[in-house]
């Protein structure tokens, strides 16, 4: 069973439906028991860092998530979810994460150029590190395949865990990994046939 975090911030109905149209069995829950027994944990989020973190913690659940990483079941973050999965934030002050990847959230406005729009909305083309084998999470897509991206924020500081970057100005962040920790920049519920595969392929971890 598949579990989605609900700490009342993320976009759930659209990430419910694209999981059960490839056939996997999920629940939304806000429960640590639930989550304990969940054999893969995605953690979603919108808004902005500091108060999804917060939310995270009165909630109890960055517990639960953090237990099961530790036990080593696969944990994807998606979008705000993702950074949430990094050391800590810039955005409006300084905010601790998760540190399940070591590196931080940075603005996107410093290194893009000026001319180039903030937030970053679109769809972009994944590019895969060459000097590593490609990741697991990508293995039913191909290099340059398009997702799409809504954020003004990144990570930074994780070249060592960066599993794919989408150009935008540089090569900005687009997806970690970090042994069974998993995060996408990008939204694959909204991704289309290329996101579907991207699930499947973590439902398949």
């Amino acid at each position: 069973m598949l579990a989605i975090v609900d700490y009342g911030v993320g976009n759930l109905f659209s990430l419910t439906c694209s999981l059960r149209a490839i056939g996997a069995e999920v629940t939304v829950t806000g429960e640590e028991a639930v989550l304990a027994q969940a054999d893969r944990i995605i953690l979603p989020g919108v808004g902005a860092f500091g108060d999804a973190a917060q939310a995270l913690r009165a909630s109890g659940l960055d517990r639960a998530v953090l237990q099961a990483a530790e036990r080593g079941k696969p944990l994807l973050g998606i979008c705000l979810g993702m950074q949430l999965l990094f050391d800590y934030s810039t955005e409006y002050g300084r905010h601790d994460g998760l540190g399940l990847i070591p590196g931080s959230v940075q603005p996107i406005r410093p290194v893009i150029p000026a001319d180039y729009k903030v937030p970053h909305i679109g769809w972009n083309g994944l590019h895969f590190p060459k000097d590593r084998p490609v990741s697991p999470l990508f293995r039913h897509i191909q290099e340059g395949d398009c997702v799409y991206f809504v954020h003004s924020f990144y990570g930074a500081g994780c070249a060592e865990h960066t599993i794919a970057t989408a150009e935008y100005g540089p090569e900005l962040t687009a997806a970690v990994a970090r042994n069974n920790v998993y995060g996408a920049q990008f939204h694959p519920e909204k991704s289309g046939p290329v996101g579907l595969n991207i699930l499947k392929a973590f439902c398949e971890l």
